[in-house]
């Protein structure tokens, strides 16, 4: 590979990307900090909208801009999807044609700069970090607030349409194995890099735990479903301690817990106590019914903890399907878990999972295949 000692490049993030506490963002910082272990010099532009400015940020960015959001209501009644139309920014354009380094843009977020003219010719690569208009539409499928779905389906239409212009991106930097089928049908100049994340060694423990493990944000409501699932049709009679933890749980989840002496919910975990829970858990148990992006907490697991049982939309686009125990319904589920708690998590398991993530999810490599783009 070529001396990167000189190697610029313009990272535009939908968000500030510290902390690296949500799925998007965690990639993002990840990614800054394997680049910048590169030597190269990158400068990141993130709009800013309840996330703070960053001393960290400096750490791993030769130099960071901020830009803010508009997220008042007149940016619903464009064409543009509210995503894209509220990240419009004069001062990025400018600042980003003040050279000719290349620019590698964070979603389809950030991609209305690829409409300006002043930008043909330039190098810009796109990290797809979902099939937007079908996570949209997902999202209003979950969703019970009229106004709310009324808006995810609206904004999923606009997506779909508006996808058109990464026709003008010089590649696209596929998230899942799912997603770069999908992109790679409609548009030229897809690869496949898997998420980047804060994973370095395989931390599992062998032996046996007490307990199965539920952990996600119970504020979305898609895993608010699955754990209404798991509660009222998977452990409503299995009996094995059940953890539930994660962050900000509705008052209908509590009280609806309360009424199992065997299911115990640990809100607003500190990440110390998530990674213990975790990593003391006997099963982690992960399922989505929206099979969209790649689940990074499914990478947590299979880092840090013992068995790890999900249904195929979890897996969906992760090649991580050997090193999980696949159920998708309540009746196979029961039966997995019932297995599993009797047997005993080997040293063998581990060696089996050390090698299948170092060959697909080992930073080192995958930002070398980043350089190759902008190169």
């Amino acid at each position: 590979m070529q001396d990167t000692a000189e190697k610029h490049l313009h990272i535009v993030s939908f968000d500030v990307p510290w902390p690296a506490n949500y799925g998007g963002v965690i990639d993002v910082f990840y990614k800054l900090k394997a680049l910048s272990s590169k030597g190269i010099h990158i400068h990141l532009h993130a709009f800013e909208y309840g996330r703070h400015k960053s001393k960290e940020l400096e750490k791993y960015c030769s130099t960071v801009h901020y830009y803010k959001r508009d997220l008042s209501k007149k940016n619903l009644f464009t064409n543009l999807p509210y995503i894209v139309s509220s990240r419009n920014s004069v001062d990025l354009a400018e600042n980003l044609l003040k050279d000719h380094h290349p620019i590698l843009l964070e979603g389809l977020h950030s991609c209305l700069l690829m409409n300006d003219l002043r930008f043909n010719g330039r190098r810009i690569i796109v990290r797809t970090h979902n099939i937007e208009h079908e996570y949209y539409y997902h999202l209003a499928q979950a969703e019970t607030d009229i106004f709310k779905k009324y808006y995810y389906h609206n904004e999923a239409r606009k997506l779909k349409r508006f996808e058109s212009i990464l026709l003008r991106a010089s590649h696209i930097v596929a998230i899942s194995k799912k997603d770069e089928q999908y992109f790679s049908a409609r548009y030229d100049h897809v690869v496949f890099v898997p998420a980047f994340h804060p994973h370095k060694e395989v931390k599992a423990l062998v032996g046996q735990g007490e307990y199965i493990l539920y952990h996600g944000n119970l504020s979305v409501a898609e895993n608010r479903t699955a754990v209404k699932f798991l509660i009222e049709e998977v452990f409503n009679d299995l009996k094995i301690p059940f953890i539930i933890s994660g962050l900000n749980p509705p008052q209908a989840l509590v009280k609806q817990i309360e009424s199992f002496p065997h299911i115990q919910l640990i809100p607003n975990p500190s990440d110390e106590e998530l990674f213990t829970l975790i990593n003391q858990a006997h099963i982690n148990i992960s399922l989505t019914f929206q099979a969209t992006g790649l689940k990074l907490k499914l990478l947590n697991t299979l880092y840090n903890g013992r068995f790890c049982v999900v249904n195929d939309k979890m897996l969906s686009g992760s090649a991580l399907d050997e090193l999980c125990i696949l159920a998708n319904d309540a009746a196979s589920m029961k039966l997995q878990l019932k297995k599993l708690f009797k047997r005993s998590f080997s040293k063998k398991e581990i060696e089996r999972r050390k090698k299948k993530l170092d060959i697909l999810y080992h930073n080192g490599q995958n930002v070398d295949k980043l350089i190759e783009l902008i190169s």
